[in-house]
Protein backbone atom coordinates (compact mmCIF):
# COMPACT_ATOMS: atom_id res chain seq x y z
CA UNK A 1 0.00 0.00 0.00
CA UNK A 2 1.41 3.22 -0.92
CA UNK A 3 1.24 6.75 0.94
CA UNK A 4 -1.54 8.27 -0.44
CA UNK A 5 -3.72 5.40 -0.17
CA UNK A 6 -2.33 5.50 3.78
CA UNK A 7 -3.24 9.19 4.07
CA UNK A 8 -6.60 8.49 2.33
CA UNK A 9 -7.50 5.95 4.50
CA UNK A 10 -6.94 7.97 7.70
CA UNK A 11 -8.45 10.90 6.40
CA UNK A 12 -11.65 9.42 5.80
CA UNK A 13 -11.65 7.23 9.53
CA UNK A 14 -11.03 11.02 10.90
CA UNK A 15 -14.29 12.59 8.42
CA UNK A 16 -16.42 9.95 10.31
CA UNK A 17 -15.33 10.39 13.25
CA UNK A 18 -13.29 13.58 14.04
CA UNK A 19 -12.77 13.04 17.99
CA UNK A 20 -12.46 9.49 18.85
CA UNK A 21 -11.94 8.25 21.90
CA UNK A 22 -11.78 4.85 24.16
CA UNK A 23 -14.94 3.00 24.91
CA UNK A 24 -13.50 2.73 28.68
CA UNK A 25 -15.02 5.09 31.07
CA UNK A 26 -12.85 6.90 33.16
CA UNK A 27 -12.00 10.12 34.46
CA UNK A 28 -8.24 10.64 35.98
CA UNK A 29 -5.26 8.79 34.54
CA UNK A 30 -5.54 6.23 37.61
CA UNK A 31 -9.06 5.08 36.51
CA UNK A 32 -7.95 4.77 32.98
CA UNK A 33 -4.74 2.40 33.77
CA UNK A 34 -7.01 0.59 36.55
CA UNK A 35 -9.39 0.10 33.17
CA UNK A 36 -7.03 -1.34 30.96
CA UNK A 37 -5.17 -3.57 33.07
CA UNK A 38 -9.48 -4.93 33.84
CA UNK A 39 -10.19 -5.08 29.82
CA UNK A 40 -7.71 -8.06 29.47
CA UNK A 41 -9.61 -10.82 27.63
CA UNK A 42 -12.88 -8.65 28.64
CA UNK A 43 -15.37 -6.38 27.01
CA UNK A 44 -15.18 -3.02 27.22
CA UNK A 45 -18.66 -3.22 28.01
CA UNK A 46 -18.02 -5.94 31.05
CA UNK A 47 -15.11 -3.72 32.29
CA UNK A 48 -17.32 -0.13 32.78
CA UNK A 49 -19.71 -2.16 34.41
CA UNK A 50 -17.22 -3.11 37.02
CA UNK A 51 -15.31 0.11 37.05
CA UNK A 52 -19.08 1.56 37.62
CA UNK A 53 -19.78 -0.80 40.67
CA UNK A 54 -15.47 -0.06 42.12
CA UNK A 55 -14.82 3.84 41.29
CA UNK A 56 -17.85 5.33 43.70
CA UNK A 57 -15.88 3.41 45.92
CA UNK A 58 -12.35 3.70 45.39
CA UNK A 59 -10.82 5.26 42.53
CA UNK A 60 -7.29 6.27 44.02
CA UNK A 61 -4.08 3.84 44.60
CA UNK A 62 -4.61 4.48 48.21
CA UNK A 63 -8.77 3.98 48.60
CA UNK A 64 -8.35 0.52 46.59
CA UNK A 65 -5.39 -0.50 48.96
CA UNK A 66 -7.52 0.40 52.18
CA UNK A 67 -10.77 -1.57 49.83
CA UNK A 68 -8.24 -4.61 50.35
CA UNK A 69 -7.36 -7.46 47.74
CA UNK A 70 -10.70 -9.31 48.72
CA UNK A 71 -13.72 -7.02 48.68
CA UNK A 72 -11.78 -6.02 45.02
CA UNK A 73 -12.11 -9.34 43.85
CA UNK A 74 -15.89 -9.36 44.90
CA UNK A 75 -16.53 -5.90 43.16
CA UNK A 76 -14.88 -7.10 39.63
CA UNK A 77 -15.94 -11.01 39.89
CA UNK A 78 -18.20 -10.25 36.40
CA UNK A 79 -14.99 -9.88 34.34
CA UNK A 80 -12.58 -13.02 33.21
CA UNK A 81 -9.40 -13.67 35.48
CA UNK A 82 -11.03 -10.93 37.74
CA UNK A 83 -8.53 -13.04 40.94
CA UNK A 84 -5.30 -12.50 38.86
CA UNK A 85 -6.79 -8.83 38.02
CA UNK A 86 -7.60 -8.15 41.81
CA UNK A 87 -4.32 -9.08 42.42
CA UNK A 88 -2.16 -7.24 40.39
CA UNK A 89 -4.07 -4.33 40.67
CA UNK A 90 -3.60 -4.29 44.52
CA UNK A 91 0.25 -4.92 43.78
CA UNK A 92 -0.10 -1.54 41.20
CA UNK A 93 -1.68 0.26 43.35
CA UNK A 94 1.33 0.10 45.76
CA UNK A 95 4.11 0.46 43.20
CA UNK A 96 2.11 3.92 42.69
CA UNK A 97 2.33 4.89 45.92
CA UNK A 98 5.42 3.69 46.91
CA UNK A 99 7.31 4.75 44.11
CA UNK A 100 5.71 7.11 42.55
CA UNK A 101 3.87 9.49 44.96
CA UNK A 102 0.35 8.13 44.46
CA UNK A 103 0.49 9.26 40.71
CA UNK A 104 0.80 7.27 37.14
CA UNK A 105 3.90 7.47 35.22
CA UNK A 106 4.42 9.34 32.03
CA UNK A 107 7.01 7.07 30.92
CA UNK A 108 6.74 3.79 28.89
CA UNK A 109 9.62 1.99 31.12
CA UNK A 110 7.87 3.19 34.80
CA UNK A 111 4.47 2.33 33.28
CA UNK A 112 5.92 -1.19 31.89
CA UNK A 113 7.16 -1.96 35.33
CA UNK A 114 3.88 -1.87 37.40
CA UNK A 115 1.82 -5.41 37.72
CA UNK A 116 -0.32 -6.06 34.76
CA UNK A 117 0.64 -3.72 32.57
CA UNK A 118 2.48 -4.62 29.51
CA UNK A 119 3.70 -3.00 26.48
CA UNK A 120 -0.42 -2.39 24.92
CA UNK A 121 -1.66 -0.53 28.31
CA UNK A 122 1.36 1.84 28.80
CA UNK A 123 0.63 2.33 25.32
CA UNK A 124 -2.88 2.91 25.54
CA UNK A 125 -2.76 4.76 29.07
CA UNK A 126 0.48 7.21 27.21
CA UNK A 127 -1.96 7.67 23.73
CA UNK A 128 -5.37 8.05 26.12
CA UNK A 129 -4.28 9.78 29.01
CA UNK A 130 -1.17 12.33 28.46
CA UNK A 131 -1.91 12.60 24.64
CA UNK A 132 1.40 10.84 23.30
CA UNK A 133 1.55 9.78 19.58
CA UNK A 134 1.39 6.12 20.69
CA UNK A 135 -0.51 3.04 18.77
CA UNK A 136 -1.74 0.26 20.79
CA UNK A 137 -1.98 -3.14 18.83
CA UNK A 138 -5.02 -5.22 19.96
CA UNK A 139 -6.45 -8.02 18.00
CA UNK A 140 -8.90 -5.19 16.28
CA UNK A 141 -6.02 -3.20 15.12
CA UNK A 142 -3.64 -6.17 14.19
CA UNK A 143 -6.62 -7.32 12.09
CA UNK A 144 -7.29 -4.14 10.37
CA UNK A 145 -4.05 -3.79 9.72
CA UNK A 146 -3.46 -6.98 7.56
CA UNK A 147 -6.76 -7.26 6.32
CA UNK A 148 -6.10 -4.49 4.71
CA UNK A 149 -2.78 -4.43 3.92
CA UNK A 150 -1.95 -0.95 6.15
CA UNK A 151 0.32 -2.16 7.96
CA UNK A 152 0.97 -5.99 7.88
CA UNK A 153 3.05 -7.64 10.31
CA UNK A 154 3.17 -11.03 11.46
CA UNK A 155 3.21 -10.24 15.43
CA UNK A 156 2.00 -7.44 17.38
CA UNK A 157 4.92 -5.34 17.68
CA UNK A 158 6.16 -5.67 13.83
CA UNK A 159 2.18 -4.60 13.33
CA UNK A 160 2.95 -1.61 15.81
CA UNK A 161 6.42 -0.09 14.67
CA UNK A 162 5.06 -0.25 10.73
CA UNK A 163 1.97 1.85 11.99
CA UNK A 164 4.12 4.30 13.90
CA UNK A 165 6.72 4.87 10.90
CA UNK A 166 3.97 4.82 8.08
CA UNK A 167 1.00 6.63 9.82
CA UNK A 168 1.44 10.18 9.20
CA UNK A 169 2.08 12.17 12.08
CA UNK A 170 -1.01 14.75 11.78
CA UNK A 171 -2.89 10.81 12.28
CA UNK A 172 -0.66 9.22 14.31
CA UNK A 173 -2.27 10.54 18.22
CA UNK A 174 -5.86 9.24 17.03
CA UNK A 175 -4.63 6.17 14.83
CA UNK A 176 -5.06 3.88 17.56
CA UNK A 177 -8.79 4.94 18.14
CA UNK A 178 -9.79 4.92 14.62
CA UNK A 179 -8.39 1.38 14.10
CA UNK A 180 -10.06 -0.17 17.50
CA UNK A 181 -13.80 1.18 16.63
CA UNK A 182 -12.88 0.32 12.77
CA UNK A 183 -12.43 -3.35 13.53
CA UNK A 184 -14.72 -3.55 16.47
CA UNK A 185 -17.67 -2.55 14.64
CA UNK A 186 -16.86 -2.75 10.78
CA UNK A 187 -14.10 -4.88 9.79
CA UNK A 188 -15.31 -7.41 11.95
CA UNK A 189 -12.93 -11.10 12.27
CA UNK A 190 -15.90 -13.14 11.12
CA UNK A 191 -17.94 -11.25 8.67
CA UNK A 192 -16.38 -7.67 7.80
CA UNK A 193 -18.95 -5.12 6.36
CA UNK A 194 -17.25 -4.48 3.23
CA UNK A 195 -20.64 -2.83 2.02
CA UNK A 196 -20.51 -0.50 4.55
CA UNK A 197 -16.69 0.56 4.80
CA UNK A 198 -15.92 4.14 4.16
CA UNK A 199 -12.54 2.78 2.84
CA UNK A 200 -13.49 -0.18 0.83
CA UNK A 201 -12.14 1.08 -2.51
CA UNK A 202 -8.85 1.48 -0.79
CA UNK A 203 -8.67 -1.42 1.43
CA UNK A 204 -6.55 -4.10 -0.45
CA UNK A 205 -8.34 -7.08 1.50
CA UNK A 206 -8.87 -9.53 -1.76
CA UNK A 207 -11.83 -11.40 -0.53
CA UNK A 208 -14.21 -8.45 -0.38
CA UNK A 209 -14.00 -8.60 -4.34
CA UNK A 210 -15.37 -12.03 -4.55
CA UNK A 211 -19.00 -12.04 -5.70
CA UNK A 212 -21.56 -13.43 -3.39
CA UNK A 213 -22.84 -16.80 -4.94
CA UNK A 214 -26.38 -16.54 -5.72
CA UNK A 215 -28.70 -20.10 -5.84
CA UNK A 216 -30.28 -20.12 -9.07
CA UNK A 217 -33.91 -19.67 -9.31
Amino acid sequence: MNADKRRAIFERLRAEKPAPTTELRYDTPFELLVAVVLSAQATDIGVNKATARLFPRANTPEAILALGEDALRDTIKTIGLYRAKAANVIKLCRMLVEQHGGEVPRSREALEALPGVGRKTANVVLNTAFGEPTIAVDTHIFRVSNRTRLAPGKTVREVEDRLVRLTPSEFRKDAHHWLILHGRYVCKARKPECGNCCISDLCEYPQKLRPTSVSPA
